[in-house]
């Protein structure tokens, strides 16, 4: 699985989010998502499956240390020792000593922002936790974050998609060295019945998700975290890395958009 670098930090750039899974699939899926090739897998305290999501990578054949595992604290647990006691609940439930990034889910109106990053990087100090990061802020909450935080922030996990614009973050990200994480990158399934994508798709014998992920991972600092419950959806999510969209492909997804920052484009060499 091909990595993105940022912060001299390689990241796996297409990984397993795990919103949603129900069930005994949670275990199953995790665990055959890992024996394909993903190395990068997502949860959260909030999703209630992080248990399920260590016991498939607990049955994967596969070297923990080889899984770039994250997850993160939910907004009622922002507060200095509140992040401490649940970040040790979620070690627990995962069944690990360390989770590679752990993420502020969502930011807090109540709670400084550097309060809970200064308990997260309590737990790096303590081993428990690699990098931190964030997850839905906006391009001015992740500079306040990045001001008050001694540690780097990793990254932003936020939507993003063909039909949701992130344009300004995307810069942002590129000119500090920040990875942006896409969450929801297919849209929730809607990308399937889009003509561009689908028509672009047909040059390469790819799908419109295919075109979708394709088009995400061509942007410098961006990884995606597609959920998939099925192992057709997982092993087609992953043959996103033998064909390449051209500049005018990637600009014609842009304008899904209705288009996209000038200064974008010439970031990303378009």
């Amino acid at each position: 699985m091909e990595s993105v670098t940022v912060q001299d930090t390689a990241v796996p750039m297409l990984g397993l989010g795990t919103y949603q899974l129900r069930g005994d699939a949670r275990v199953q899926t995790v665990r055959e998502a890992i024996e394909m090739g993903y190395r990068h897998i997502d949860t959260a305290e909030y999703y209630n499956n992080q248990r399920e999501v260590g016991q498939g990578i607990a049955a994967a054949d596969v070297d923990r240390e080889d899984i770039f595992l994250t997850t993160k604290v939910w907004r009622s647990n922002l507060a200095h020792d509140d992040v401490l006691q649940s970040v040790q609940e979620s070690l627990d439930k995962l069944g690990v000593e360390t989770v590679d990034l752990l993420m502020i889910h969502w930011p807090s109106q109540s709670v400084p922002v550097g309060e809970t990053l200064t308990a997260m990087e309590q737990l790096q100090t303590e081993g428990k936790v690699r990098h931190i990061g964030v997850s839905n802020f906006s391009v001015e909450q992740l500079r306040e974050a990045m001001q008050v935080a001694e540690s780097p922030v990793l990254t932003n996990q936020v939507k993003y998609h063909p039909f949701h614009s992130q344009a300004e973050l995307v810069e942002f990200c590129i000119d500090h060295d920040v990875l942006l994480t896409a969450y929801s990158p297919l849209a929730k399934g809607d990308v399937v019945g889009n003509e561009t994508l689908a028509t672009i798709g047909e040059r390469y014998g790819k799908s419109a998700a295919q075109v979708a992920l394709r088009w995400l991972l061509q942007q410098e600092v961006v990884a995606a975290i597609p959920k998939a419950a099925s192992r057709a959806h997982l092993e087609e999510n992953t043959a996103v890395f033998d064909f390449e969209l051209t500049d005018a492909e990637m600009e014609r997804i842009f304008e899904l958009q209705n288009g996209h920052l000038t200064a974008l484009r010439d970031r990303l060499g378009l």
